[in-house]
């Protein structure tokens, strides 16, 4: 018996062809599920580790990514790399975008970065993995050669992606060298089977850890390997598995739907030789999924037990125009918003002094805002905020009763979208009426004839946004520059009952004041400057729930309504909409 082991990243393929890895907790969750002996297995829903995640779900039997609200597929990989590596220690390294947050480095890239920071290298010159960078270890930067833009990187401690590790039998006929097979840490059979990595100790294949891991590579002095790769449409599915095949002492090798690997050798008995070729030769023959796994078990003897996830449904029924009408009470089925306007005649100093009292005598307390004694000057040093009076220095929020000093304040309304309301840091309330900075669109609305999981009584209400990209304006990150706009048009739903025509008018509210979206830098994708939902959860799966985001959910409408409130938009403001 022989002991392998090797860290797993699940890993994604973003729209510029790149594959992004998941954090480590998200690998774990994904492990987890793989081990699961739960019967619907299959799916594992990312929310439920990561918030920001919430509107995605795994399929694991068909090995893509789903995003619930805009019907996005994207597929996803299980990679093997050695555990004294970068994921393997829990070394993350990141690069600040645009909005100053950080986002993480393509895993080889990480990994080669790291290999250079343990070597003491003064720079790493990032060339040969495809990119034109240079990353300066003294100053902690990534410089580009060709714009000579420079960003500022990071190293952080995080958790270690999950190591996956299990007693190796030495195949018959193999020898000290021959290809081995790794078992997942599950005691069901068709786990112990797929999941198959070789050892680097020089057998008659070498599996190499890394981004390419999923290839089989020749050792030296050994014969020629000829390799026939499947066609790109079959391995957008199965993945970057290959058929190798050469002598009687070669080994097959493929990856399997579910990212698995699986290894046989030929010098086995020759029925299992045999069935073993049949099964590869079903694999590029296109042959689904589950019927894929099923004939490799079958192929190696071992009992079949498969299951298929619950199925997601996105949208509904097809709907003729003559079906969809509008919402009772609703004189219209279409709300449009243009740029914002920018408001005149009152400074920022005097917006805030309209919601404060004056405090005579500051309490033995620190202002939130700048962490200083209340009774000493604000710790805020930056522009734009001129010098105020001692009577004047802090102020009572009317409302809440919160206190601060006046400069922090003023500096944090002129950081915010300075359409004349303010926001209390501690407690939330808001003075005035907020307004966001969702860029121009549409909001149309009207009922289909079908209903939703757990409103068998009514019809459904659609929500149909569109935000097309654009320019930013100033009261965007970054003013001048353009944004972008994936996944529209988005389609959310809502039952045609009382309570979800209250919420229906309370969103209104919410698209006019321009809270519905925001542009930002995206959780998921990493990319900046994107229109991003902005902390108003709408249901975007018609007929299932497996991520949250679907119906039945009986405080669906509750938690709306409450996450509206928290925006400044109350129930009295739906009435005014007719």
């Amino acid at each position: 018996m022989l002991l392998a082991s090797v860290v797993v990243v699940w890993e994604w393929l973003n729209e510029h062809g790149r594959w992004r890895p998941y954090s480590p907790a998200v690998s774990h969750q994904i492990e987890a599920a793989i081990r699961s002996s739960d019967p619907r297995g299959g799916s594992v829903v990312l929310g439920q580790v990561d918030s920001r995640l919430s509107p995605y779900i795994i399929d694991l039997q068909s090995m893509h990514q789903f995003r619930q609200d805009t019907g996005t597929i994207r597929p996803v990989r299980r990679s093997f790399y050695d555990p004294a590596s970068a994921p393997g220690q829990g070394w993350q390294w990141e690069w600040e975008n645009d909005a100053g947050t950080w986002t993480a480095y393509d895993m080889e890239v990480a990994i080669a970065i790291e290999n250079a920071h343990s070597r003491q290298q003064p720079c790493l010159d990032l060339t040969p993995l495809g990119f034109c960078y240079l990353i300066d270890f003294q100053n902690m930067t990534q410089v580009n050669r060709q714009s000579q833009r420079c960003r500022r990187l990071q190293r952080r401690a995080d958790m270690a992606y999950p190591l996956v590790s299990g007693p190796l039998p030495i195949p018959k006929g193999s020898g000290a060298g021959g290809a081995t097979g790794l078992g997942q840490p599950c005691s069901c059979q068709q786990c112990m089977l797929v999941l198959s990595v070789k050892t680097n100790t020089g057998g008659a294949g070498v599996q190499t850890l890394g981004r390419r891991s999923l290839t089989m590579q020749r050792p030296k002095n050994s014969a020629p390997i000829v390799s026939k790769p499947l066609s790109p449409s079959k391995s957008a599915t199965l993945g970057r598995g290959q058929q190798q095949n050469s002598n009687s002492n070669s080994n097959y090798y493929q990856t399997l739907p579910h990212g698995l690997a699986i290894s046989k050798n030929t010098a086995s008995p020759r029925r299992n030789a045999q069935l073993f070729a049949q099964s590869l030769a079903a694999l590029t023959a296109g042959t689904s999924t589950l019927g894929i796994t099923g004939i490799l078990m079958s192929a190696a003897a071992l009992p079949v037990c498969l299951t298929r996830p619950p199925k997601l449904v996105l949208h509904p029924p097809p709907v003729s125009k003559s079906d969809i009408k509008p919402v009772p009470g609703f004189g219209h089925c279409c709300r449009k918003t243009t740029k914002k306007q920018a408001r005149k005649g009152k400074t920022p100093e005097e917006v805030v002094k309209k919601y404060l009292q004056k405090v005579k005598s500051p309490p033995e307390e620190d202002c939130t805002i700048c962490m200083e004694p209340l009774g000493g000057p604000s710790g805020y040093k930056g522009p734009g905020v001129g010098p105020v009076s001692r009577a004047e220095s802090v102020g009572r929020l009317a409302q809440c009763g919160h206190q601060y000093h006046f400069q922090c304040l003023v500096a944090m309304y002129n950081n915010g979208n300075k359409d004349g309301s303010l926001q209390c840091p501690t407690c939330k309330t808001i003075y005035g009426v907020k307004t966001g900075n969702q860029p121009a669109g549409k909001m149309e609305y009207h009922v289909i004839p079908h209903s939703l999981p757990g409103h068998p009584d009514c019809k459904t209400i659609r929500i149909i946004y569109n935000v097309p990209p654009g320019l930013q304006g100033p009261e965007h990150p970054n003013p001048g520059k353009p944004f972008t706009a994936r996944g529209f048009p988005r389609h959310c739903y809502l039952p045609d009952s009382e309570r979800g025509r209250k919420v229906l008018r309370l969103l209104l509210v919410a698209w006019d004041r321009r809270l519905i979206f925001s542009v930002g830098t995206s959780s998921t994708t990493g990319e900046s400057d994107t229109v991003i939902w902005n902390e108003v959860h709408h249901k975007t799966e018609f007929g299932s729930n497996l991520t949250g985001h679907g119906f039945p959910d009986p405080g669906h409408l509750d938690n709306v309504l409450e996450e509206l409130r928290a925006q400044g938009i109350i129930e009295d403001d739906g009435l005014m909409e007719k």
